[in-house]
This record gives C-alpha cells, structure tokens and sequence, in this order.
C-alpha cells in the first residue's frame, strides 16, 4: 500500500493524542510512516508510534528545524514528499499545522484541505464550512494530497507497526530561518485535558452569570474528567480566560461529548463545537437555538441542573 506521511505533534518527546488519531486515520487509506521534526525522540516515543501503526517514523533531530517557526517543518515534509512519493500528508487542524499544510501546499504545488472531520476512501475529506452551517465532501485533484484533520475526529486505535527509523537531512533555505524562536515560556499544565484534545467538553456561557460561578462548570468538568470551555460571551466579560473560549474566533473541538451550560447556540459558537459526537444543551429558554443542534436537553437553571449532575456523577465513581 501506498505510504502516508503523518506529522507528529508532540511535547518534550510525549507524542500527543492527535497524532495517534492521524496515524489511525492513515493506516485505513495507506501504510502509516510518521515524521518526526526535531530533537528529543525518545524509545518510548518511537514505541508509542509503532504501536499505533507507524511502520517507518522518519526522524529529522536537527536543532534548526525547532530553532524556527513553522517554515522548517514545511521544507522537512516537502523534502520527503520529493523522494518518498507519499500517496497523502496529514497534520493535525492546530493553529500551526493548518499553517504548515498551506506552506507544504505552496512548495508541492499541491491541493490542501483544511479542518477534515473525516477521511474516506481516495482521500475525499469530510468538512463543516461557512461557520459550520454547510458539510461538504472534498478532495485534492492536483498533487499530493495534504490534510490537516481536527482532534478528536477519529477514535485511535492501537495496531502494532514495525516502527522503523529511518534517519533524515534537510537543508533548510535562507528563507525557513529568516525567524527565529527567541524564547520559550513553559505554560503550567493543569489536571484537566487540553481543551482541543479533550474527550469531553463542558462550556459555559452567558447564563453561567459571572467569574465565580464558574465553578459550577469546573466541577462538573473535573467530575467528567473534562476540559472546560466558554462561550465569546463569557470570555468577553472577563468571566473566563480567552484560551477557552469555543466558536469560531476561538478553539475548535470534536470531542466525544459537549456539555454547553447556559449557552445560547449562536452561530459564532456552533462552529467550534458542533461536529462533537453527542452534544448535551442546558438552558432555561426552551427556544434558545442550542437545542437545534443537541441530541439532549435540559430545560432549566444550570445553577439547579448542574450541582445535581455532578452529585449524582461522584456517586457513580
């Protein structure tokens, strides 16, 4: 079968759920040969890829390509894709993925898709689009075919790979380095999952009232063992952090469940979390437009509804 290049996204040598999915979604189409963009491979590393199907991880450790932002990995793909003819490239829908997709397109002269939410045979990608108000098939006629597919868009799952390392050079142009990482500040990780990689997803929104009552959100989360998300609204007002915030100006989820508590369901943030697999709405207006978009709904106070699912949740632990 024919190879699929999947880059890996990881930190400090922990490769991240995404790429499991990636390697997952490649292993239904191809042979799955992951890409791994600089220093810190480490065996466990390499033992997580195998195990979820990588039959070849190409390693590229060179300090330069982790030294500048973003257009190394685009030269390291675009380098491979030269020699190694893969059938397709699949990155992650992160900020920066989807940046390197659009650079690697460039330089192979090839079509990119961008936010997949699903991957089917002859690489025809499944999109949500115009605010997620359109689902659409897509496919690449020109090149090779790049993709970046949002997390938590395919469930991983393990089937061994021989895992084969295969050691790679890339020269990098003048161009690539013209920006330079100058510093890194280590963001403090908390107990919850990130919030794009989250299986489950609790928002809060305009009904949540204020800062403090958020609270009520974070301990259903930590009950689910969830991230925690809000609304613009809540985020505008300073109630919650703008890195948490889902819609389309802000973060995009897929999760397997989305709990959105007090949030009206406007267009802005069905965008950012309406391809979730099961959506649960709690609101006190029956008419608000979330229940559109649920597969379950709770008409009623969150600050009534939300305490009591969290107690009856600890009980059940």
């Amino acid at each position: 079968m024919s190879e699929i290049l999947v880059l890996v996204e990881q930190v400090e040598g922990e490769v991240k759920k995404v790429t499991l999915e990636l390697l997952t979604l490649a292993r239904s189409l191809g042979t799955p040969a992951a890409v791994w963009a600089g220093p810190g491979i480490t065996a466990e590393a390499k033992a997580r890829l195998a195990e979820y199907g990588a039959e070849k991880i190409y390693v590229a450790a060179g300090d330069d390509i982790v030294d500048h932002v973003v257009a190394p990995k685009a030269e390291l793909l675009a380098q491979l894709v030269a020699v190694k003819s893969p059938a397709a490239v699949l990155v992650a829908a992160t900020a920066e993925g989807k940046e390197v997709a659009g650079r690697l397109a460039v330089k192979t002269d090839s079509g990119v898709i961008t936010d997949a939410v699903g991957l089917g045979e002859g690489f025809v990608a499944d999109q949500s689009i115009f605010g997620g108000g359109i689902n659409v098939h897509a496919r690449v006629r020109r090149g090779t075919p790049i993709i970046a597919v949002r997390p938590n868009s395919t469930a991983p799952e393990a089937a061994a790979g021989a895992g084969a390392e295969e050691e790679v050079s890339v020269t990098l142009s003048d161009a690539a380095k013209a920006a330079r990482v100058v510093e890194r500040v280590k963001q403090e990780k908390g107990a919850r999952p990130e919030l794009t990689e989250a299986a489950i997803v609790v928002s809060g929104g305009r009904g949540v009232g204020s800062a403090e009552n958020f609270s009520v959100i974070e301990g259903l989360a930590d009950a689910l063992g969830a991230a925690v998300g809000a609304s613009r609204a809540a985020t505008d007002a300073g109630w919650y952090p703008h890195q948490f915030q889902v819609g389309q100006t802000g973060k995009t989820v897929s999760p397997q469940l989305y709990i959105a508590a007090g949030i009206s369901g406007a267009i802005q943030h069905r965008a950012g979390m309406q391809t979730a697999k099961t959506i649960v709405a709690i609101n006190k207006d029956p008419e608000a437009p979330i229940f559109e978009l649920a597969d379950y709904g709770v008409v009623g106070d969150l600050h009534q509804v939300v305490p009591q699912l969290t107690e009856e949740i600890k009980k059940r632990k």
